[in-house]
């Protein structure tokens, strides 16, 4: 069947399945294998079929793979010393160099928000939230663990200039890929009855 030819009400039990299931990996328990360059392809791809109003595509993506996240980590290295001094002690320094290392694969998930047009920003913010949550689900259904995180690269103007953030774009995510070292746990979920309310 040709990918392009929609298919409505088609029934996905395994999807149910997978959004009844899912869970994020911690970054700081993910080890190779990551996402190959065909897989990475088709998480994106998935990712960027979210709804966003007007077809503004009010995102785009950074990868950070190889050598790339060693070179990231010198970059928060030398940002947090610009902006932070007191914290820059030789251990944060080296935590910060090993903190792109955590997975094989990571994404920047940059939301680029236009004023002054008639789709909302706050519509254009939540169509990359709805990015980053695909983007977990994608890699999930590969059977990859992912974890969707900010801490302070995402929030620090250094590193938002240093990976060429425009005016209007900021730092949604960096989502994590990898295989998890460690079995998942479930964790405690929301009781529906407490946070559901009829009109």
């Amino acid at each position: 069947m040709d990918r392009a030819t929609p298919v409505l009400n088609q029934p996905a039990p395994d999807a149910i399945g997978l959004l009844l299931t899912r869970r994020s990996g911690s970054a700081k328990a993910m080890k190779e294998p990551g996402p190959n360059a065909s897989e990475l392809q088709t998480i994106l791809t998935a990712a960027a079929r979210v709804p966003e109003h007007g077809k503004l595509f009010p995102w785009r993506f950074i990868l950070f793979e190889g050598d790339a996240r060693a070179r990231m980590g010198e970059l928060l290295a030398q940002a947090l010393k610009q902006t932070d001094p007191d914290a820059a002690t030789p251990e944060r320094l080296d935590m910060e160099r090993a903190r792109f290392l955590r997975a094989p694969v990571i994404v920047g998930v940059v939301s680029r928000v236009r004023d002054g047009i008639p789709i909302p920003v706050w519509e254009q913010q939540l169509s990359s939230g709805a990015v980053c949550q695909t983007m977990l689900l994608a890699a999930t259904s590969m059977g990859y663990v992912a974890n969707w995180l900010t801490e302070w690269p995402a929030f620090n103007p250094r590193v938002a200039e240093a990976l060429g953030l425009g005016e209007g774009e900021r730092i949604a995510g960096f989502v994590y890929i990898g295989t998890s070292a460690v079995t998942l746990e479930e964790r405690v979920r929301p009781d529906l009855s407490k946070i559901v309310t009829a009109f």
